[in-house]
């Protein structure tokens, strides 16, 4: 059956040059010239050019190529990747196209070339600027690299993003927000801050179950991420979505596309594609269905998606879903109660309290499904 068409492209590339303690993503450390990059690149490059054959990209608005550290890729590979982009779809300026990048492998020539192969947004894992940090999360960098590779970037781009990490284990409050008075001072328009969450199989959970490490303190988290808030506000940056905040023009349309209920293409190894027509969604991984909402489903995941943007939910949203699904006017009436959303100007969106315990606002919405399926 036809899906409508994707609108958001997503390459992964899994190789880095060594692996974090906190990472649990489908990556690999891999020295650069390791022939098995290569061919990965290779075989990423030929199923991009048969996407546009077959039509895929006909109607793509943002490129993302992420990892793993694309950078670490080098350049040739990167345009062979970017070149294939070009001749596969509309590559113009009005495409947001991101690279992701590590500042061990940033150069200023690669700034330059990916930027004249029709990158026009770099995001640049820094994580922190405190070398101790650094060290505890087992980044190939210090601070001073990271200060660099910010600076290489903006000798051609405006459009440049900065990751950090709250709730280290070691990491002080002063140590978190100097990293973003950093951050911000550096340059960088859009700044996304994640707290650290220690997952299974990562080196920080063997040692969490070895009992070398502890959780990470969810009120220390919280107070860290309403402090960078407050900074971050004060130089002109707005929040538009739960991790991530930009100065005006600057907020990541990739990024939106996902929380939107976009449909999305994402090729490479553990990339998932999000296809959809008006009657559900599904997301398929490596070949294999991974989720397949029906359209209740998919409108009561709309809702929660909606409550990880600032904009949240019109009363135009909540009431089409209400037509479908029940329980959902009195889901938002409690979710108002509770703190964790605010009702105004014709729109439903998260409180302060919603965006520090989003798990319980997202949870609560999305639980709407399963009653109705009851």
């Amino acid at each position: 059956m036809p899906h409508d068409p994707y609108r958001a492209l997503y390459l992964h590339v899994p190789f880095c040059v060594s692996r974090c303690a906190y990472c649990d993503f489908a990556t690999q450390a891999l020295p650069a010239s390791d022939p098995a990059v290569d061919a990965y690149v290779e075989a990423l490059a030929l199923a991009a050019r048969r996407a546009g054959r077959a039509g895929e990209l006909g109607a793509i608005e943002t490129v993302y190529l992420g990892g793993g550290t694309p950078s670490h890729a080098g350049l040739s590979r990167l345009s062979l990747l970017l070149y294939t982009l070009s001749t596969s779809m509309h590559l113009t300026p009005d495409v947001e196209c991101t690279m992701e990048a590590n500042p061990e492998s940033l150069t200023g020539r690669m700034v330059a070339d990916v930027w004249a192969l029709g990158v026009n947004r770099l995001s640049i894992g820094v994580q922190s600027f405190d070398n101790a940090v650094l060290r505890t999360l087992g980044r190939a960098h210090d601070a001073d690299a990271a200060l660099r590779a910010i600076e290489a970037a903006r000798e051609r781009f405006d459009n440049v993003s900065v990751d950090l990490m709250a709730g280290v284990p070691g990491q002080s409050l002063a140590s978190f927000t100097a990293s973003v008075a950093r951050a911000i001072a550096a340059g960088a328009t859009h700044v996304s801050i994640y707290p650290l969450v220690i997952e299974e199989n990562t080196p920080f959970g063997r040692a969490l179950e070895r009992g070398e490490l502890q959780e990470p303190d969810e009120d220390e988290q919280a107070e860290a991420m309403e402090e960078a808030a407050r900074l971050l506000a004060h130089a002109g940056f707005s929040r538009y979505e739960v991790a991530s905040y930009a100065q005006p023009g600057f907020a990541c349309r990739h990024n939106r596309a996902y929380w939107s209920g976009v449909p999305y293409l994402g090729l490479g190894r553990s990339a998932t594609t999000m296809a959809q027509t008006a009657e559900g969604r599904v997301r398929i991984t490596d070949g294999v269905v991974t989720d397949r909402l029906d359209r209740r489903g998919m409108l009561v995941e709309d809702l929660m998606l909606a409550m990880r943007r600032t904009e949240g939910a019109s009363d135009e949203d909540v009431a089409q879903a209400a037509l479908e699904v029940p329980g959902v006017e009195a889901c938002f009436a409690d979710l108002a109660r509770l703190d964790l959303v605010e009702h105004a100007c014709g729109r439903w969106r998260p409180s302060e309290r919603g965006w520090l315990c989003g798990n319980e606002l997202y949870g609560r919405i999305l639980d709407l499904d399963l009653g109705a399926s009851a």
